[in-house]
């Protein structure tokens, strides 16, 4: 089995899109914490501290995701180096350990989506739990 220079090339623009997605997510979040904080202090309610803890849990896998999406782009630019050295063997298992990488990287993205769409549940039933029945 041969694997060309270029291989591992073509991770560059998927995962730096996926890296600025991430980002995204996180000051989106570190946003909304802030907010929350803010009203907690003012208010002290137990929701909003919930809340709170739901969103760190959220910021904790966003860093998680972040960083096996920064490991995937250096194994792809070390598989890339390693084949360019002409060492084969060793640039494809470097190259799978980056695959390897994003996949977790994907992987913890599809927890912290499902962390917020519960979340987002719960708010919109309580909404509906809230809503009268019109006459």
């Amino acid at each position: 089995m041969t694997l060309n220079i270029e291989t591992p090339a073509l991770l560059f623009s998927a995962t730096s899109l996926i890296l600025l997605a991430y980002t995204n997510r996180f000051l989106t979040i570190a946003q909304i914490v802030r907010g929350l904080k803010k009203t907690y202090d003012e208010k002290e309610n137990k929701s909003i501290l919930l809340e709170i803890h739901n969103l760190n849990l959220r910021l904790t896998l966003i860093r998680y995701m972040q960083l096996f999406g920064v490991l995937c782009l250096f194994l792809s630019v070390f598989a890339m180096l390693v084949l360019f050295l002409e060492l084969q063997i060793v640039g494809i298992y470097i190259f799978g350990a980056s695959l390897l990488c994003l996949l977790i990287s994907l992987g913890i993205s599809f927890w912290e989506i499902s962390i917020s769409v519960n979340a987002l549940r719960v708010h919109l039933s309580d909404l509906l739990d809230n809503e009268k029945p019109k006459d």
